[in-house]
């Protein structure tokens, strides 16, 4: 079968699945990769109304991807010019590793997300998602060229765990920028894109989506500390513990799932 031939169970095929009670921290259990594809893509829909939620929406910016998990080279992906508080699982699309649309005909792909997010999935077999968008706190802290201090116990989850990638040259358009992301990446959780916003990464797209809400919120922190004084920086010893506490793929996980619950209860309509 040709990637082109291949159709993927999201929505009719399979239903939906049991949702998990409110509260619970108990990972569902998917039977089946159709099961594990359509559970995970719930996460992603979510993913993209929480990013609407708290204004993470920059016109056509912005993209969140997940590798899928029986085709491993494929990834889903938000379709080009559709505003986040409207995407539903329906509007996801897949793309394989060369840029073909393989589920999701009439839509548009992202260039930008393509160029990043492909060479970042086959640099990282490790990352199962990825999420970029053009904060208001991101992008401005990504101005300043430098990287975020453990003044917080929430910005201790990024303590040596992310990077700055200083080459901006425009919009990113080809796959050899893509390729410059991921090599700076390397095998950090995070980058912080000079000039441009930041980008996570997680095993699960829960842990994506919280790494990137968790460091937009860092990022004004730091912001805000420095223009009121002098901060107090946490030693290393105690940011590097407090980053095995708070910044694990568990924790990471952990603290998306009461926003997931959030976005079930505002409208599930992502769930179509």
């Amino acid at each position: 079968m040709s990637e082109k031939e291949i159709q993927l169970p999201i929505d009719t095929t399979l239903g939906k699945l049991p949702q998990k009670e409110k509260g619970s921290l108990s990972p569902i259990e998917c039977k089946s990769p159709e099961e594990l594809r359509r559970h995970q893509l719930e996460r992603l829909a979510a993913g993209f109304r929480m990013f609407s939620h708290f204004g993470y929406d920059e016109g056509i910016a912005g993209h969140i991807t997940l590798r899928d998990p029986e085709y491993p080279h494929y990834f889903w992906v938000n379709p080009f010019g559709m505003h986040f508080g409207q995407i539903c699982i329906s509007d996801l699309i897949l793309v394989d590793r060369e840029g073909n649309i393989v589920q999701g005909e009439g839509k548009m792909l992202n260039t930008a997300a393509f160029a990043i997010h492909s060479r970042l999935h086959e640099a990282r077999p490790d990352v199962n998602a990825a999420a970029h968008s053009h904060s208001m706190y991101g992008k401005s802290f990504s101005s300043l060229g430098r990287l975020l201090e453990p003044i917080t116990q929430d910005s201790c989850a990024f303590f040596d765990n992310h990077v700055l990638f200083d080459d901006f040259t425009g919009v990113v358009l080809e796959g050899d920028e893509g390729k410059r992301i991921a090599k700076a990446l390397g095998e950090k959780r995070a980058a912080i894109l000079k000039n441009h916003g930041l980008l996570t990464t997680g095993v699960s797209v829960d842990e994506a989506l919280w790494a990137f809400l968790s460091m937009d919120r860092c990022c004004q922190s730091q912001i805000l500390a420095e223009s009121v004084g002098q901060m107090e920086r946490i030693p290393d010893d105690v940011a590097a513990l407090t980053k095995s506490q708070v910044g694990s793929d568990m924790a990471m996980w952990a603290s998306y799932q009461p926003l997931y619950d959030l976005m079930l209860e505002k409208d599930p309509s992502f769930l179509n």
